[in-house]
């Protein structure tokens, strides 16, 4: 029997972001009125937060399928591939982005915390970070607090934790200006037979609760990830969580050692919706119920109302399924690790959740219908072309005049924030603890993590380029995938598998919905290609404002990969003068949304960047021969900036020099900062040259020889540019100099 007075109108459901129509379900499913709990547990199940209602449809037209997939895409906290060895890796990308807009040192720090929790939920051991980072104008005073507060949540939270960052992206853009993305990304490492899952079953079991206390903080932090950024915002601070990294490590070392113990039915990390979405989803996966005694949740405030509690995001928190009669074995390991261990309810076979306060039932909800995959509602909304890519098409490269000064405009393009070194931030973080990251000291494009006592590495890199989704979401998500697998090619790996971190402006919004279904078709045709399947990830709708509309769809793609032995990891600075510099891949008279045209020259609309998508397979699969067969001493893909940036960041690397001809039957500036994707600049030793060449033309791939290394001077088509200590100092500088 529910005790509490119940909601009757429709107007409370609307003020929870529940529409009529769902008001109506929720009766149906009930069989009466909901009470004001029972509403609030719906309506952040129902959150696009937690629901997905608004892209699920469209995700499952992703392939998600593979010959490494352990698990299927979202059936666990993150995904998890079998890497060889008798082990597993799982990884997960997730976004925080409205709370890092609001309060940018807790909103990344929690992040960071979030995403890790679902890695050792599953018995993972955390061994890797990453993060995509998105801003407004950096020379503007909010980007500086923004960004200045982001980067220490994420260095404070992840450095205390113990999990080295190891790589990462930062982007600026006007249209980032309100809404800043801040999504972070997490690797972990476990043995095939140690994995747990989500679930609840076993009548009877208890079920616990894990960690921190529970407090007001993060109360509708899904719902409130689930509307657009507003003045009001401001004051839903206390919809952004706290956390404690100190907290989180004594978390991880307890939780792993609990599953040791194999007492563990299920786990699940509180994450968004708290006890509402771990005993609600925990219960659907084992088709049981769960009855939940809200009085022996430990709290941190007094008076605690039944939605408060079951509302709460406060961090640090795990539910645990424990097998019965083994509660002693599990008590004495977070007593070791000195964290609160709390038996709040147990398993039932009547599919229900029933949350109890003061000995009366407060909600009764069957979980079930609570649920993403389960009666949880699926929309698809209308969408259209919108007008602007009309604009993009009608840009003309003859309408670009040529440089007058060639070093001067190259320089510009290096000190473009976009482009400029990013040391200011991946200085703040550790990337070091643990001693497996074999990256620091021998930088490749993508991050290379040691499985101690194996020969294998993984590898991971988050990579999208924002504006070319904007001007082609088909084409820039494709794009984006490519680049991932171009990154783990050249760092001598194999692509294995992403996750993805989708940002988009409000889904009721045709133009923002027609950009996402879009980006779903590009990215799921490229991950078919690859043979990447999609792992899972996280959909991070309502990232737009009334005075700066929505933000670029940014469809961050992280993705892992499998160096199989050490000696083929391969490096992406330049290695002894002397050595010849060959350009894979083909070239285009192109400068579509490039830094140089759009940053340098301040041409705001032109097309993506030309990509053929069979072209790109083919080179990364030519480019790995390469490798494999040693014939090759560094590979660095060409991206932003373009060939010129993509040899100065390998030039500086091995502080060397180059002298570069470019190719006549090319606009010099196409040639050089043009961003045709499918390429990758390589340096080769003289003795290997015909070898590679062979190689190459077997492949059937462009090729062409553009240079050779230098011991310090920058030559391009006779010109001098100067040394490259000179180059260096700028692009070490000029973000900095934005930020001062």
């Amino acid at each position: 029997m529910i005790t509490e007075a119940p909601a009757t109108t429709f107007e409370t459901a609307e003020k929870l972001g529940l529409s009529k129509e769902e008001f109506t379900n929720i009766k149906t499913i009930l069989g009466r009125v909901p009470n004001f709990t029972e509403l609030s547990i719906f309506s952040v199940m129902w959150s696009e937060h937690c629901s997905y209602k608004n892209s699920i449809h469209w995700l499952k037209t992703l392939p998600r399928d593979g010959k490494r997939m352990l698990v299927e895409a979202g059936e666990e906290n993150a995904g998890l591939v079998d890497i060889g060895d008798g082990l597993a890796c799982a990884f997960k990308i997730e976004s925080h982005n409205h709370p890092s807009a609001i309060e940018p040192y807790q909103g990344a720090a929690t992040g960071v915390g979030g995403i890790h929790r679902d890695i050792f939920t599953m018995g993972a051991r955390p061994v890797a970070a990453l993060n995509s980072l998105r801003f407004g104008r950096p020379d503007h005073e909010k980007t500086r607090h923004l960004l200045k507060g982001v980067v220490k949540g994420i260095g404070d939270y992840g450095n205390a934790f113990g999990v080295p960052t190891v790589g990462g992206e930062l982007y600026f853009e006007p249209c980032y200006q309100v809404n800043p993305l801040v999504n972070a990304m997490s690797v972990g490492v476990v043995d095939t037979h140690k994995t747990v899952s989500a679930i609840s079953e076993g009548v009877g079991n208890p079920v616990y609760i894990v960690g921190s206390s529970t407090g007001k903080d993060g109360i509708h932090g899904a719902t409130f990830a689930s509307e657009d950024i507003s003045e009001d915002s401001a004051d839903k601070l206390p919809a952004v969580q706290v956390g404690d990294p100190f907290q989180e490590k004594l978390l991880l070392e307890a939780t792993l050692e609990a599953i040791e113990t194999g007492a563990i039915v299920g786990m699940q990390d509180m994450g968004a919706a708290g006890i509402t979405c771990s005993t609600s989803e925990m219960s659907a996966k084992g088709k049981h119920g769960m009855t939940i005694d809200l009085d022996k949740v430990p709290t941190r405030q007094p008076n605690m109302q039944a939605f408060e509690i079951l509302l709460s995001e406060s961090q640090e928190r795990m539910l645990v399924v424990v097998r019965k009669g083994q509660e002693a074995a599990i008590e004495k390991v977070f007593d070791k690790w000195d964290l609160q261990c709390a038996v709040i309810g147990e398993v039932t076979d009547t599919g229900d959740v029933e949350f109890y306060m003061s000995g009366e039932c407060v909600a009764r909800v069957p979980a079930e219908p609570l649920v993403l995959g389960g009666g949880a509602p699926v929309y698809q909304r209308e969408y259209e072309k919108p007008a602007y890519t009309g604009n993009l098409e009608k840009f003309r490269l003859d309408t670009v005049e040529l440089p007058s000064d060639w070093p001067g405009a190259a320089m510009k393009v290096v000190q473009q924030p976009n482009i400029a070194s990013k040391k200011w931030v991946y200085q703040q973080y550790d990337s070091m603890v643990g001693t497996n990251n074999v990256s620091t000291n021998k930088p490749s494009d993508a991050a290379v993590i040691r499985i101690k006592d194996h020969q294998k590495s993984l590898l991971a890199t988050v990579d999208c380029n924002s504006r070319y989704v904007y001007a082609d979401p088909y084409r820039g998500a494709a794009m984006a995938v490519a680049e991932a697998a171009r990154n783990i090619v050249c760092s001598g790996g194999e692509p294995v598998a992403i996750t993805n971190c989708l940002n988009f402006g409000n889904p009721y919004n045709k133009g923002v919905y027609w950009q996402f279904v879009h980006v779903i078709k590009g990215m799921g045709e490229a991950c078919r290609k690859f043979d990447t399947p999609v792992t899972g990830g996280n959909v991070s709708f309502y990232n737009q404002s009334s005075d700066e509309g929505p933000v670029f769809p940014t469809p961050v793609i992280g993705m892992l990969g499998i160096l199989e032995d050490p000696a083929f990891h391969m490096t992406l600075d330049l290695k002894a003068s002397g050595d010849l510099v060959y350009l894979i891949g083909q070239s285009h008279d192109d400068l579509g949304a490039s830094v140089y045209l759009t940053q340098v020259l301040g041409v705001d609309a032109s097309p993506a960047p030309v990509f053929d998508l069979d072209e790109e397979y083919q080179m990364q699969q030519a480019l790995s021969a390469l490798i494999k067969d040693q014939l090759i001493r560094s590979a660095h893909d060409i991206s932003e900036g373009g060939l010129f940036i993509a040899l100065l960041e390998s030039a500086m690397a091995g502080d060397r020099g180059f002298d570069l001809t470019t190719d006549p039957s090319y606009r010099k500036d196409a040639f050089l900062f043009g961003e045709s994707a499918g390429r990758v600049v390589v340096s080769i030793r003289p003795e290997h040259q015909q070898q590679a060449e062979a190689l190459m033309a077997a492949q059937n791939v462009p090729f062409m020889p553009i240079g050779k290394v230098t011991d310090t001077d920058i030559l391009i088509d006779r010109e001098s540019f100067g040394k490259i200590n000179t180059w260096s100092a700028k692009y070490n500088e000029a973000l900095e100099s934005y930020l001062a």
